[in-house]
Order: C-alpha cells, then structure tokens, then sequence
C-alpha cells in the first residue's frame, strides 16, 4: 500500500500514469493479481497493489523503479510512504 499526495489539479494526469505503470509492470513481472487507486480526499491518494505471492512483490519492488512509467508516475507524488503487510489470515 502506498500513500501519497498530489496538487488536485494533477489528478486525471496521475490516473493515466498509474494505469501506464500498471501495465508496464504487469508486462514485466507476473502475479499482479489487482492494482488499485483511491484517494482519501483531493489531495491524499492511495495505492493498493496485491500480489499472487511474495516472490512476485520481491520482484517488482526491484523492476518497477527502474521502469520509465514508475518515475512519471511519482514525478506527481510526494510525501509518499508505502507500508507492506503480511497475510496472517484469509477468509
């Protein structure tokens, strides 16, 4: 999950950047199961990527920076933080 915020007025840019990003990295590490973007209020967004496993995360946390669409993509952002959990339960 990641949390950032943006100047409202970039908002429809940061929708298609994040959907180049998403396709750029499905396109180069398997196992994005769902990839989604919400946002809290005009200026605070959240990312939510969920993985097929960990390995498939592992790999795209060392692909995705290095991918043109990731840099535009967070050219946008800023006061980003990202927070990684671990599945203890699942129903």
């Amino acid at each position: 999950m990641t949390r950032f915020t943006i100047d409202p007025a970039d908002a429809e840019e940061l929708r298609v950047r994040h959907a180049a990003l998403v396709s750029a990295v499905r396109s180069a590490v398997p196992g994005l199961a769902e990839a989604r973007l919400g946002k809290l209020d005009d200026e605070t967004w959240i990312g939510i990527w969920r993985w097929e496993s960990a390995e498939g995360l592992q790999t795209a946390r060392e692909v995705a920076p290095t991918r043109p669409e990731s840099t535009a993509a967070f050219a946008l952002a800023r006061d980003v933080t990202v927070e990684q959990m671990e599945i203890v339960d699942e129903r």
